[in-house]
């Protein structure tokens, strides 16, 4: 396959386009660098099959490929916040963009959407017939409805030009190559921990997340592009469920931190609980993710451990 990977200089995308690499794909990897990172993708500039461009996707595309991972877009509150007009830019005039080199090309194209798309939801776990409890005009919002429009864009441009889509629901990923300052809760905790700083919980800690390791996601989304006849959505994540304070312990006890826990005001329209249902995943793609928390703590803990010294 020739396959393009927008945002592929992030966190999940360089992971995603060593992947592709590793299975045989020629990887065009597109990125601003707005928030990601040439050093993601630096130990694999030697492939002969592989190709950074620098590239904003409001231009127009004008590539020859087979496959299309969409991952370009500012993914923590942090980043999104700091410019929410690009933010919405992004899932809008720049999907179209995507879409249209999809449907010029023929090419299948997958969507890297967002647990976001469900709000604060009061359904839980969270399944993918649920539409959302989602506040249009609050600070999150031009993340939550941008990606709930980009995925609107694809199953338009599905029924309307015949582009063959898949639509991935991403719930919280993390693992090597995050950023140290995107604001994401488990970089915070463990940046905070390794250098002894208080790590900072907002609210009482109670609100809940569900932690997905990198590989594993990459592993959802290789088998959710290679399915026949199936769009999605679908859900990609770990239902292990822990509250954000838990979380915030037991990092600071693996990595031996003398640490204190610090409590914030909890930000506007942060979601309470966050669980996927995968029931849909295991059923169809045959996924259901492989790397226990603690294990994915522990790789993630040492990559910071080298970054921060």
């Amino acid at each position: 396959m020739r396959a393009l990977v927008t945002g592929g200089a992030g966190f999940i995308g360089s992971h995603l386009c060593e992947r592709l690499l590793d299975s045989g794909d020629k990887v065009i990897c597109l990125d601003n660098y707005r928030t990601g990172s040439r050093d993601n993708v630096e130990h694999l500039r030697d492939s002969r099959d592989f190709e950074v461009v620098k590239k904003d996707l409001i231009v127009p595309l004008n590539f020859k490929v087979n496959r299309i991972y969409n991952l370009a877009c500012p993914a923590s509150p942090s980043q999104y916040q700091k410019d929410p007009i690009g933010t919405i830019k992004v899932n809008t005039l720049a999907m179209i963009n995507v879409l249209e080199l999809a449907r010029k090309t023929k090419a299948r194209i997958l969507q890297a959407s967002t647990s976001e798309v469900y709000g604060d939801p009061l359904v839980h776990p969270q399944t993918e017939d649920y539409w959302g409890n989602v506040n249009p005009i609050g600070p999150r919002s031009c993340y939550d409805e941008g990606k709930r429009i980009a995925e609107s864009l694809m199953f338009a441009y599905s029924a309307q030009h015949g582009v063959d889509i898949r639509v991935a629901r991403i719930f919280n990923t993390y693992g090597p190559r995050m950023s140290a300052d995107d604001g994401r809760v488990v970089s915070n905790f463990i940046v905070q921990a390794l250098k002894c700083q208080d790590i900072t919980v907002f609210g009482d800690g109670s609100q809940t997340r569900s932690f997905c390791y990198v590989s594993d996601m990459i592993e959802g989304f290789v088998r959710l592009m290679d399915a026949e006849d199936f769009t999605g959505p679908v859900n990609l994540g770990n239902p292990a469920e822990i509250t954000v304070l838990d979380l915030a312990n037991k990092i600071k006890k693996m990595t031996g931190s003398s640490s204190k826990i610090a409590f914030r005001p909890l930000p506007k329209d942060d979601p309470v609980r966050r669980r996927p249902d995968i029931t849909l995943a295991k059923r169809v793609l045959g996924w259901e993710p492989k790397v226990d928390l603690e294990t994915g703590l522990r790789e993630t803990i040492e990559y910071f451990r080298k970054m921060v010294g």
